[in-house]
């Protein structure tokens, strides 16, 4: 495993052609306010995050629906008051209004997305946003609408860049008519690549940069469920890949990546890691962690040198119509990109 080198410095890269410039690899803050895991006491959280800053990963990603009551953004916020905000691209998401059992609800009108914006720079302590994401795609609002709202944001620099979540291909191209987009979030990894046939290639056609969300299978890859258990309050109990016959097949997924990263001098979480961060520059991951071991273990990451025909190698080990299991439970699929049509704008 790569170790932490003190003289190591993290790369920088352009996300988007915007002007955008962060770190090789950002930072899901997720995690820090459970989901997966038991929340972190608030001390915890914050130290975590100046470690991640430490590291030279100043990339930070979190969402106004994360935690209870928005506890996720006030956690970055007084983690932001210990840090230098100059030197952090901080992204932030708004769009999921309402979870319930029954499915979760998405709001894309002008006068929520601007609500939002305001909730979100106060409760992180900011006067602006580096790249605010539109979460998912309110299926009932003309995606100008909501663009045309941001793009007024931006003018009054409360935020300074835009991006998409779960967005389809034609979602993408009209919303980046009215403002340019900076980066599309995607779940993509090793073994979540139905993105790569359609939405990688607009994106770089359009000069979009591209940044997968759990870029390790939500831990698979790092071994979770596998070589260590799944915390009883964690929605990984439920997810469709962790449970029953499917995780069963997909151990044979895990099996063969752990034997290619001994071949390769680094863990399984490392090589899945690495393999993302091979589709391109253009491409950030943002995994997430709360243990600092597993921060260490991912900064190794790009410091994994991974060639052509490894890349292709470690891609045919893990066939998609290998993989058991929808990507993410069924809630959340409904809104996926592939059912994101934005309907048409009226004009008349």
């Amino acid at each position: 495993m790569a170790e932490r080198n003190s003289t190591f410095e993290m790369p920088r890269v352009k996300l988007g052609n915007q002007g955008l410039e962060v770190s090789r690899l950002g930072y899901g803050c997720m995690g820090l306010t459970g989901i997966y895991n038991n929340p972190l006491p608030e001390e915890e959280g914050i130290k975590v995050l100046k470690e991640v800053f430490s590291r030279g990963i100043t990339f930070f990603d979190t969402a106004d629906v994360y935690g209870v009551q928005h506890a996720n953004e006030i956690l970055v916020g007084k983690a932001l008051k210990e840090l230098p905000r100059e030197k952090i691209q901080l992204a932030t998401k708004f769009g999921i209004f309402k979870i319930e059992p029954t499915g979760i609800k998405v709001k894309g009108t002008p006068e929520y997305a601007r609500s939002c914006c305001e909730g979100s720079l106060k409760r992180l302590g900011v006067d602006y946003i580096d790249l605010y994401y539109i979460h998912r795609i309110d299926t009932t609002v003309p995606i100008e609408d909501t663009m045309e709202e941001l793009k007024k944001m931006v003018e009054e620099g409360k935020i300074k860049y835009i991006g998409l979540s779960e967005a389809n291909a034609d979602t993408i191209r009209r919303a980046h008519a009215i403002h340019p987009i900076t980066a599309l979030q995607m779940e993509y990894s090793l073994w979540t690549r139905d993105i790569e046939e359609e939405l990688i290639p607009l994106c770089r056609e359009l000069g979009i940069g591209i940044v997968p969300y759990s870029p390790v299978g939500r831990g698979f890859f790092g071994g979770k469920a596998i070589k260590e258990s799944v915390p009883e309050n964690s929605i990984l109990g439920s997810h469709p890949r962790f449970t029953g016959e499917n995780f069963t097949k997909n151990k044979v997924v895990y099996d063969r990546v752990e034997a290619m990263a001994k071949n390769h001098g680094c863990t399984p979480i490392q090589l899945a890691l690495a393999w993302v961060l091979h589709q391109g520059e253009d491409v950030v991951p943002i995994p997430g962690t709360t243990k600092i071991k597993n921060l260490d273990e991912n900064v190794g990451t790009v410091k994994v040198k991974l060639t052509k025909e490894d890349v292709e190698e470690i891609s045919n080990a893990v066939p998609i119509d290998e993989v058991a299991g929808c990507r993410t439970g069924e809630a959340l699929l409904r809104i996926s990109w592939k059912f994101a049509n934005s309907p048409p704008k009226n004009n008349t």
